[in-house]
């Protein structure tokens, strides 16, 4: 039994720990208004922790999707062209589908691993690792 005990607590020393949300994972809406032809998201970088991913990454993701220009400015996204809110929040959702819920455990516990040219969901939650078929 001894045995066992020490290679338990090995194998949690390379066990990376997981920050459990809520049992209850809710997509974040965006937050802005409209100047002028622009589109102005003031809570991107709030929408970046949430998800526990890079502005670049998410930025990169809506302004393809959304097929517009746009820069971050301080602590806000500007978007070049009058946009729908319900237009951003269904690319918002549609990042978060593909990038950061696990599709076996449905757990937002995830993390992007790259291995040669190819990019993987890693579930920190059951441990499932999932290829993302989008490309950025």
């Amino acid at each position: 039994m001894e045995n066992y005990e020490q290679l338990l607590d090995e194998a949690y020393k390379h066990v990376k720990a997981v920050e459990s949300k809520s049992d209850r994972f809710e997509i974040p809406k965006a937050e802005g208004h409209v100047e002028g032809n622009k589109t102005i998201i003031t809570n991107f970088f709030q929408m970046c922790s949430y998800f526990r991913r890079k502005p670049e990454h998410f930025l990169k993701f809506l302004l393809k999707e959304l097929a517009t220009p746009g820069q971050i400015e301080g602590e806000r996204l500007v978007l070049n062209r009058k946009l729908l809110s319900q237009r951003i929040n269904d690319k918002i959702e549609l990042y978060a589908k593909e990038f950061v819920i696990c599709r076996e455990c449905k757990k937002p516990d995830t993390e992007i691993i790259k291995q040669d040219r190819f990019s993987f969901l890693h579930c920190l939650a059951c441990g499932a690792k999932h290829s993302i078929g989008y490309r950025l």
